[in-house]
């Protein structure tokens, strides 16, 4: 496979995962009462569920944007087993945790790749880049 169709790849993974955790993430902040309540009912810390929606919300907003994409894909992947092995295994592969496992392996992917198109991770580390080496050439 060509770099360029890699990296046109990984952009789709990238921008795809984060509008998902970006959706998730604000519609825990609207109901946000309700997801504090439920963290508790199912035997989690409730502090937990602003660290899930921080990750959730600022995480998908950074995917998208693509900056600290491999931070954002890593807490996401921790999001994502928390979910399976906390609330999903037990309702079984089918209709349970197999959506989990898709976004879970994004991540994972992400984490190993990053995605450096139309990133403004990229973008930052360009103009970086150039102003380092314009301060070298004097």
């Amino acid at each position: 496979m060509s770099k360029r169709y890699y990296e046109w790849s990984m952009l789709v993974l990238r921008v795809a995962l984060g509008i998902i955790f970006l959706a998730h993430g604000l519609q825990k902040i609207a109901g946000f009462e309700g997801i504090v309540k439920w963290f508790g009912s199912i035997g989690l810390p409730a502090a937990l569920a602003y660290v899930v929606t921080t990750i959730e919300t600022v995480g998908g907003a950074f995917l998208i944007l693509g900056l600290f994409t491999r931070t954002a894909a890593a807490g996401i992947m921790f999001v994502m087993l928390g979910a399976i092995f906390s609330v999903k295994m037990s309702k079984g592969f089918i209709g349970g945790y197999e959506f989990d496992i898709s976004l879970l392996a994004i991540a994972v992917a992400l984490i190993l790749s990053g995605s450096n198109t139309y990133s403004l991770g990229n973008l930052f580390s360009s103009f970086k880049a150039s102003s380092s080496v314009k301060k070298t050439a004097r």
